[in-house]
């Protein structure tokens, strides 16, 4: 590993000590193999003037909620040091008081909390202290060999912490341990089964110690030719899409909620869930307690029975939790937060698309550094009741109690077409708004660039193309791992002509637009929709199904089509509980559809000017594609959980229609 400290970057950080706290705990966050979302923690002890004109000794420290990679000034709350220092001192205190008296030391009470290891940054003698959970270190302390190895590795220039808690107990552990030491003495430090300490007086030594020691550990691990076996190129397996999905189903009923499934069937996955010993080596736990909290003890294996397997995992942590319940805690779901699927790959699940990402890299990290365990005599990660006790920590169990509101669609996974402009956008944008995960698509290739998010995505498709629509709908599902909720919405308003001067040109497009693509999407969609969570589609069709106008015949009926189509669905999809519900809008003016000589046109048809037009219903309102996408959530949603076959009109009042 090297160091990537450079003098004329680190200037720009110079400004002062804390500004250079910020630059050296970023250059430690660049590098995952050393700090993974949110983890480790780095601190800096000065001097102030406090409030009073005083000089004060406080500690900056990393605060809650912050990463080490973007870190900035605001995220080192100031903390004063010698609270912290008489904390340590103290025979006993809980996690719960601990951060209590924390953030009364706080200099700013609107800062975030200081980190829970804040007291043990606080009693090393040293101006700045870096944490970090190093894979390659780590990796050698989770094996019945591990003292042996650092003894080769490190002889006595670090010191070696045995495995404790975090929070007050491993700082009161330590404090006890190193009354009597020179601090200065030693590279640096590390707690087994955890993570590594580096110290100095100045940020870059600090910095440039934890590379050596990381550094010494790859050189270690590089003479016993050890490393990530090479993963072979196994025979191409097929893709399974509507396991997947299955998959994805069984793990969100369990956890009582739709969860997001990032899928990855790179080599290296495939290669670890096709190891003949992978019952025994996936399942020894994780590289460090902390991950617990974002990966759960161990993964879901699946086989060949998904709902058997997803069961079975369940049944064993209500029982891994009945054995190290000490009565007072409160069980977690019983879903697992990754499923080593058997010759396939890997899934990795979240409530988000984010959180997914955060436990695939976790895992990535994770199955690298058990390989490597393997070949050095045997990946041997903590006791069960060690791991219980990070994951059903008090300060974990204090957050199940903090009541928040969970977006509606969160975990929800959303299709929606004719997504670039228009009623298709504005539904896109507010399941988005709501928590979900949305795929737009849409021909106009300009939807790739509008939706740039990790949970809104677009994908240039034309729906009258079968393949290009077929492979939209599997892309959503390698994706996120399933599909819940699917918008049919593309559509055209093609030229008025009365039924004689009708081009034929004019009337097949229209059919095959509004009418041929939406039978295929729903064709696609409804295997997946049968394993989705509270599965719904909603068909954008028009007034003019209920009450057509002349001139308009190409578009009337394709649109009277869709609305028999999506009542037939309704009909056929009840068993499966998929709800099939339409919305007629009409005078939807800022869609795509209505350029300014088609509405133009229209008005002119009825003897209007456009304001007039537009506002040409009973309630004289304009309707809005804002108005519509609230009402296809809606539809979607809990307000019409137990509706299906409905025909919804929004249109200010149409006296024709009523």
């Amino acid at each position: 590993m090297e160091s990537l400290w450079k003098d004329e970057e680190a200037k720009s950080y110079e400004s002062d000590s804390l500004g250079l706290r910020v630059y050296t705990s970023r250059l430690l966050g660049r590098e995952s193999s050393l700090v993974l979302h949110g983890g480790g923690n780095t601190s800096l002890k000065d001097t102030i003037t406090n409030f009073w004109g005083e000089k004060e000794e406080i500690l900056y420290v990393k605060g809650s909620g912050w990463d080490l990679a973007s870190i900035e000034k605001p995220g080192f709350p100031a903390v004063k040091l010698d609270v912290l220092k008489r904390l340590a001192k103290l025979d006993k205190l809980t996690d719960a008081e601990m951060v209590k008296q924390q953030r009364i030391a706080m200099l700013d009470p609107s800062a975030p909390n200081p980190s829970v290891e804040a007291i043990l940054h606080a009693i090393i003698p040293l101006t700045f202290v870096d944490h970090t959970h190093a894979d390659t270190v780590v990796t050698i302390t989770n094996n019945k060999n591990a003292l042996k190895m650092l003894e080769e590795i490190y002889g006595d220039t670090v010191l070696i912490i045995p495995y404790t808690m975090a929070g007050f107990i491993l700082a009161k552990k330590i404090y006890e341990m190193t009354k009597d030491i020179h601090w200065e003495k030693y590279e640096g430090m590390i707690l087994l089964n955890h993570g590594v300490f580096s110290f100095a007086n100045d940020a870059k030594t600090s910095y440039e110690k934890m590379i050596r020691i990381v550094t010494k550990a790859e050189n270690y691990l590089a003479q016993k030719k050890v490393s990530v076996p090479k993963a072979e190129i196994s025979p191409p397996v097929k893709e399974d899409l509507l396991s997947l999905a299955s998959i994805r189903h069984w793990v969100s009923k369990i956890k009582g909620s739709p969860m997001i499934v990032k899928f990855n069937n790179s080599p290296e996955a495939k290669y670890f869930s096709n190891l003949a010993n992978l019952d025994s080596i996936a399942t020894r736990g994780p590289i460090t307690p902390d991950h617990v909290i974002r990966t759960k003890l161990i993964p879901a294996i699946v086989k060949d029975d998904i709902k058997k397997d997803i069961k079975n995992y369940a049944d064993s942590y209500q029982k891994y939790f009945a054995r190290n319940t000490n009565g007072s805690q409160k069980c977690l779901d019983l879903a697992p937060r990754f499923v080593i699927w058997a010759k396939q790959g890997i899934c990795s699940i979240g409530k988000s698309v984010s959180d997914a990402n955060i436990v695939s890299d976790i895992v990535e990290h994770t199955i690298q550094a058990i390989q490597v365990g393997e070949q050095l005599g045997g990946w041997q990660a903590l006791s069960e009741k060690d791991l219980f006790d990070m994951e059903y920590w008090e300060l974990e169990q204090a957050k199940l109690g903090k009541s928040s509101q969970t977006p509606e669609f969160q975990g929800k996974v959303i299709l929606v077409t004719g997504a670039a402009s228009g009623i298709g956008r504005a539904s896109a944008e507010y399941f988005q708004q709501n928590g979900g995960t949305v795929v737009g698509i849409d021909k106009n290739p300009e939807v790739t660039s509008i939706f740039q998010k990790q949970n809104l995505i677009g994908i240039q498709a034309d729906v009258t193309n079968t393949k290009e629509l077929q492979e939209s709908v599997y892309s959503t599902v390698r994706l996120f791992g399933g599909l819940d909720i699917v918008v049919a919405n593309a559509g055209t308003f093609p030229p008025s002509r009365s039924i004689e001067e009708m081009d034929e040109g004019i009337w097949t497009k229209s059919i095959e637009i509004n009418l041929n693509a939406h039978q295929r999407l729903i064709k696609e969609c409804i295997p997946f929709l049968k394993l989705g969570i509270d599965p719904s589609i909603v068909f954008i069709a028009s007034k003019n199904v209920p009450a057509p106008g002349p001139g308009a015949s190409a578009y009337s009926v394709a649109k009277a089509g869709m609305n028999q189509l999506a009542r037939v669905a309704a009909l056929e999809l009840a068993p499966y509980k998929i709800r099939v519900n339409v919305i007629h809008p009409n005078a939807v003016f800022d869609t795509g559809i209505w350029e300014s000589s088609v509405l133009e046109s229209r008005a002119k048809h009825y003897g209007l000017s456009v304001e007039e037009y537009k506002k040409s219903n009973l309630l004289q309102v304009e309707i809005t594609s804002q108005d519509v996408a609230r009402l296809v959530g809606n539809l979607a949603g809990k307000a019409f959980s137990k509706t299906t076959g409905a025909q919804i009109p929004i249109d200010g009042g149409n006296e024709r229609v009523i």
